[in-house]
Formats: C-alpha cells, structure tokens, sequence
C-alpha cells in the first residue's frame, strides 16, 4: 500500500465526521459558539500531538506564517460551514462545500506548475455534475 493512502483514507473517515456533527452542535449552541469549542478542540489535540511526539518544532519564517494563515483560514472555513449547516440541510451544504478540492487543484496548476491529465479533468467535471445533482 502507498504510504500516503492510510493518512488519506483517514482523513476521509474525520472529515466526514467533522462535517456532520456540526449540525448537531449548532441545534444547541450558535455558530459563532460552536466555533470557539471547535477551535478550543484544536487546541487539545494540539496539546496530544506536542505530548506525543519526540519531534521538535521547526521554525521559518515564511513557512511559519503560512500556516498560521492556514490555520485561520480553516477556522474561519469551519465558521462559514458552521454558519451553513446551522440554517441548510448537512446534506446540501456538505455536498456544495465538498468542492473546496476543485480551488486547490487550479491553484496548484497556476501557481505550482502542476499538471492534470485528460482523466483527471473529467474526474473534475465528474465531481461538479456530482454536487449539482445531488444539490437538486
């Protein structure tokens, strides 16, 4: 097995967790609530991760600031779907909001040169008549 299909597979199983569950959540508290217990979970698992691992923390500037600015955009993504999923059906908003792969793919082609092949193209396009049948 390759080894990044595990941690991918994975990620799949969370996801998928972290996008229902907030429905549940903001059928007791608000968005903007359930944003700072999401982010105060970050912390906590941050907190396991620096218990767990004998790996230091490396620093640079440049790749220090882009994660930081990662973490707020996931933040505030996960506000946005919280605000979402609060007034929308799960089901919808995850399906529309599950295209977010569509803006990384252009703006690894424009910016990292990276390629795409035919089928990865129509796999694209598969993706988008996908959402919009499911969204229907």
């Amino acid at each position: 097995m390759k080894e990044w299909l595990a941690p991918a597979l994975g990620t799949v199983a969370v996801w998928g967790l972290w996008s229902f569950l907030p429905k549940i959540a903001t059928q007791y508290v608000t968005p903007r609530s359930a944003t700072v217990f999401q982010a105060l979970g970050g912390l906590v698992f941050v907190a396991i991760v620096l218990l767990t691992s004998s790996e230091k923390i490396e620093m640079h500037p440049i790749g220090t600031a882009i994660a930081i600015v990662t973490g707020m955009l996931g933040v505030a993504g996960a506000y946005l779907f919280l605000l979402a999923v609060s007034s929308g059906p799960v089901t919808l908003v995850t399906a529309l909001s599950s295209l977010y792969p569509l803006a990384t793919i252009v703006l690894a082609v424009a910016l990292l040169g990276e390629t795409l092949t035919a089928r990865q193209v129509v796999g694209m396009v598969l993706a988008l008549i996908a959402v919009v049948l499911v969204s229907v």
